[in-house]
């Protein structure tokens, strides 16, 4: 009598990430470029011997950095979910990183599951450039910065906001609508850090509106009108992104996530001076 086969179980496997933008154009696979996505999967692919989706909480764009981006994917096999991460990492190019990798119900998304992302950017305003804070700040050293300026501009933009104003051409969103939950501005010495967190963000969201927020806190705009201008929706005034590598997405937040805060919630070190 022959044994009937038994289909294998599929898991579902999360990832939390780091990875250096630097010379990824963005997150999402795209043909004739490197990106994060692609690289992973091709090294789960690998493994496994078919192809598999990588699913990610969020689309960082070309030459962002992340400390913990969140994704997920479905296999089978004899790899132990939370194994994952040390095989992967043998596979994977120097400048992407699984810091740690778990098990999950399968009705649990790395995208839909989500509650917030945040994002991290770091202005370096000293006028004496540093090669070893270059790649993950802005050097901006122009006009003195005041921290306080930005952080009253930022205040109004907490709560349920249509944000048209710093939403980039050729997005595939159909709204402009964004929850803000947190926006705080706060200097560490020669660096000014500007932190964003929301349940969703617009494409190049971040980058305009801290190229905007420069404005306000080297006196060249005032509060009054950079407020109006984002609740009057002036996308045309909004015309300069800040640089890609001072962005960093810092973390995803979830209701049910299997990691300690250890592995995600603070893990971009701050560059402190003496």
């Amino acid at each position: 009598m022959l044994e009937s086969h038994q289909p294998t179980p599929r898991e579902r496997v999360a990832l939390v990430i780091q990875y250096l933008g630097t010379h990824f154009h963005g997150w999402q696979r795209q043909s004739h470029h490197r990106t994060v996505q692609e690289e992973i999967e091709k090294a789960i692919s690998t493994i496994l011997g078919y192809h598999v989706t990588l699913h990610g909480a969020g689309r960082t764009d070309s030459g962002v950095h992340a400390a913990a981006q969140v994704a997920h994917f479905d296999a089978t096999g004899r790899i132990p979910a939370h194994k994952w991460a040390k095989v992967l990492n043998s596979y994977l190019p120097k400048d992407i990183l699984i810091r740690a990798s778990a098990s999950v119900d399968h009705r649990w998304h790395a995208r839909f599951s989500a509650v917030y992302r945040r994002y991290r950017y770091t202005l370096y305003t000293e006028e004496l450039p540093n090669l070893f804070v270059g790649p993950f700040s802005w050097h901006y050293y122009h006009a003195p910065l005041e921290e306080l300026l930005i952080q009253a501009a930022l205040k109004p933009l907490v709560g349920h906001h249509h944000l048209a104003a710093f939403h980039r051409a050729n997005s595939a969103r159909k709204h402009s609508w964004v929850e803000v939950q947190v926006a705080d501005c706060y200097r560490s010495g020669p660096f000014l850090h500007i932190e964003i967190q929301a349940n969703g963000f617009l494409y190049g969201m971040v980058r305009l509106l801290v190229g905007m927020l420069v404005q306000v806190g080297s006196g060249q705009r005032t509060l009054a009108s950079f407020t109006n201008l984002w609740k009057d929706e002036r996308r045309e005034e909004v015309k300069y992104a800040a640089p890609a590598h001072g962005l960093c997405l810092l973390r995803v937040g979830y209701p049910d996530f299997p990691f300690g805060p250890e592995i995600w919630y603070e893990t971009q070190p701050k560059f402190i001076f003496g």
